[in-house]
């Protein structure tokens, strides 16, 4: 049995995301597209002594007691009708927290998957899908990526349909991150009251978004429900994006509820070019995928 795997869990950025109108429940019901990136955690994940404990660090960074790790931990547990053995796990974090990128989710999916190995099982798409309930909406995308941690899907409900599609090896990505914070639960209370203000926003029906995202780049009409609430809010994300615009994207836009804002190009040539482009205009903080 192995004793120590080392997994990288990647980050994701939703091509175009339709949030809809606070349900009964609470919750809002999505439609987007979800892209993995090659933007990656790494996470070292070692058994340790006894059953039950999960201790996780990470240099530089202080992580609350409970955090997507500790959770994916206990209910992986619970799924596998185990109690599972003790782990420590050392996570590298290069995926910003609070840019609208699942690194969290992300995260918490491919631990999942390194436990698997280390016990010895295979969970079924029913316990996955527990887990990913208990833990975050984002997980059920990140479970359906490869293990080279590509993957493509439409995404719909909260987060829990997810349908495959094939993942196109042509999109040439900048993201730009403009040093912005954006919690969730603020983002979606900006969409409610933008929402109760009487404003709405045309997007791409659901079953247009494989056939759109197969389209050329510049074709392109995803649109995100959170971009124009939040670049209200946030001065920097609007200028971040306007300067992403400029930089020659042949698509632009943010992901899911921000700060991370995006640049689709037609060659990584382009793309690197494009990230000079915004160093040069001060926005400094950028990756090429």
């Amino acid at each position: 049995m192995l004793s120590e795997i080392h997994i990288a869990a990647p980050a994701k950025i939703n091509l175009g995301l339709n949030v809809l109108p606070r349900r009964k429940d609470g919750f809002h019901s999505i439609e987007s597209i979800f892209q993995a990136v090659s933007l990656k955690d790494e996470l070292f994940v070692a058994l340790d002594d006894g059953f039950g404990k999960c201790s996780v660090s990470c240099d530089g960074l202080v992580l609350p007691e409970e955090n997507t790790v500790t959770a994916a931990y206990k209910t992986f547990g619970a799924a596998a009708g185990i109690q599972p053995l003790s782990v420590r796990v050392k996570l590298v974090k290069k995926i910003p927290s609070g840019g609208g990128l699942g690194g969290g989710s992300s995260d918490a999916a491919f631990f999942v998957r390194a436990l698997e190995k280390l016990h010895g099982v295979t969970l079924t798409e029913e316990q996955l899908d527990f887990i990913a309930a208990q833990v975050g909406s984002d997980v059920f995308f990140f479970f359906h990526c490869d293990d080279d941690g590509t993957g493509a899907a439409v995404v719909s409900g909260r987060g829990e349909f997810v349908r495959k599609i094939p993942c196109r090896p042509d999109l040439h990505i900048v993201l730009a991150f403009p040093e912005v914070h954006s919690s969730t639960k603020e983002a979606y209370s900006l969409v409610d009251a933008w929402f109760e203000s009487g404003e709405v926003i045309e997007h791409p029906v659901l079953s247009e978004l494989e056939c759109m995202y197969n389209a050329p780049v510049s074709d392109w009409r995803f649109k995100n429900t959170f971009t124009i609430p939040l670049t209200a809010q946030y001065q920097k994300i609007g200028a971040a994006l306007e300067c992403v615009r400029r930089s020659g994207a042949l698509y632009s836009e943010m992901s899911g509820s921000g700060s991370t804002v995006f640049g689709v190009y037609a060659s990584r040539a382009e793309a690197e070019n494009a990230a000079g482009f915004m160093d040069c205009e001060g926005l400094k903080n950028t990756v090429v995928c």
